[in-house]
């Protein structure tokens, strides 16, 4: 068998740390709404239940943390990037997405990563349901970025057409983030 390839600077280990900026608040699955909005030709408002009779995936991807761990082989499910982008039909100047958490957490995403085919919106992991300190109810997931871009406690994601910085990248974190680059910080 032969190893796995690594991005440089990382090494495996075979569990996801948690790491999250503010305390988490409860939240009523009846009562959670993703919001698309931005430069978009049909921006929505999606309720759980709407999010669940979207299209859904399965992506097995390695994850890479920007502190130089990585995990193999992550089974995540949910609704692909792509079904985001057909419903919302994004105008053709869009270049980036805001990403936003229901703890107030941002990032920003460039329009190209995200509508990759492996890019989703994940409520499962490892085949049971995405788990509270993981992201609970939804998390992006892009699994061609650093993980500080596959925000969790997902609530809207802002299409725009020029760039505005999330909450790392305003701290000097990578306006991308590609692990194959070691695209970590630019400042």
């Amino acid at each position: 068998m032969t190893e796995k390839k690594l991005p440089p600077g990382q090494s495996w280990r075979n569990d996801l740390v948690v790491y999250d900026i503010n305390a988490v608040p409860p939240l009523d699955l009846k009562d959670y709404r993703l919001r698309l909005f931005g430069r978009l030709r049909n921006p929505c408002t999606l309720s759980w239940e709407e999010l669940q009779g979207l299209p859904r995936v399965q992506v097995r991807a390695d994850f890479h943390c920007v502190e130089g761990w990585s995990v193999p082989d992550l089974v995540w499910e949910g609704v692909p990037a792509s079904a985001i982008v057909f419903l919302t039909r994004p105008e053709p100047d869009v270049v980036w997405v805001l990403v936003h958490g229901y703890d107030g957490y941002t990032t920003n995403v460039p329009f190209a990563y995200f509508a990759r085919p492996d890019t989703l919106l994940a409520f499962s992991l490892n085949g049971a349901p995405l788990p509270p300190h993981h992201g609970w109810p939804l998390r992006l997931v892009v699994p061609s970025l650093y993980a500080w871009k596959s925000a969790k406690y997902l609530v809207a994601l802002e299409f725009l057409s020029e760039l505005r910085r999330g909450y790392w990248e305003e701290k000097g974190y990578h306006d991308v983030g590609d692990p194959w680059r070691e695209e970590r910080r630019w400042r």
